[in-house]
């Protein structure tokens, strides 16, 4: 009989599923808005990476939950912190990460791994949605933009403004003044990328930069960051397309583990 495991990453705003093959093959994955009730969301996305998969639920031996609303996977076996999940997702991808930077919905982690993939150091911003998801969603509304066109458009700028904060609660007012100054849409959104890259850099350098970095989660996927990061750490970031899915990654892997070995678990 085929072995398969899951992994469920319930972030903030999105929620990804990943289903792995005994060869640690991805052959299912689904990615949902993770809206008002997290318990459904959870299902939903694992509903949709079985789908994709071909396959049951009971043909999943192990599934383990990861993010901010793991506990609320209800149909998982174990829950898995995002922290260890997102670094052996990374070390996975790309095995000589040693510095692995999460940008999320809420929150922005920087995490040290050795050369296994195990997490040795991290720091995080947990304290408001500065600098991330969030605040680039905030940003999108007051300009009237996709949230995807961002990064396009802030590769366009030319004349970085200054942007004093990345509060979400006070970028309106910032984009709007300088918006009324007759500055253009993609010099402050350059601007913008710039602050968030130096937020995060500050984060990163608690845990140290000096080897291979991976960037994940669902702002990897925005091209004005990971140029705004490369340029002001002036060093390669990896980035991949299954960087938003690092978390489920990682969380599959360590179910496949707990599969093959289930009397080293018991």
């Amino acid at each position: 009989m085929a072995l398969y495991a899951g992994g469920v990453d319930v972030g903030s705003t999105q929620t990804k599923g990943i289903i792995l093959d005994a060869q640690q093959r991805i052959v299912g994955r689904g990615l949902i808005d993770t809206g008002a009730n997290v318990v459904k969301a959870a299902e939903k996305v694992y509903g949709v990476a079985l789908d994709a998969a071909g396959l049951r639920a009971e043909d999943v031996t192990y599934v383990v939950g990861t993010g901010y609303g793991r506990y609320k996977v209800t149909f998982g076996n174990t829950q898995i912190t995002e922290i260890s999940c997102h670094a052996k997702g990374a070390h996975f991808v790309f095995p000589r990460t040693r510095t692995l930077l999460d940008i999320g919905g809420q929150d922005t982690k920087a995490i040290k791994v050795n050369e296994l993939g195990e997490v040795t150091d991290f720091s995080m911003n947990d304290k408001c949605a500065a600098g991330t998801g969030r605040f680039l969603g905030a940003a999108a509304s007051t300009m009237d933009l996709a949230l995807d066109d961002l990064g396009p458009l802030s590769l366009r700028g030319r004349a970085p403004v200054r942007i004093t904060t990345v509060c979400t609660v006070f970028v309106e007012s910032e984009i709007i003044a300088y918006l009324a100054q007759g500055k253009r849409i993609e010099d402050i959104l350059r601007g913008m990328h710039n602050a968030i890259a130096a937020r995060s850099i500050a984060l990163l350098r608690r845990v140290g930069t000096d080897e291979e970095l991976t960037f994940t989660g669902g702002v990897s996927r925005n091209s004005g960051m990971v140029h705004a990061l490369e340029e002001a750490l002036a060093m390669k970031t990896n980035v991949s397309p299954e960087s938003q899915f690092m978390g489920a990654i990682g969380a599959a892997l360590f179910a496949l583990e707990r599969a093959q070995k289930p009397a080293a678990i018991a």
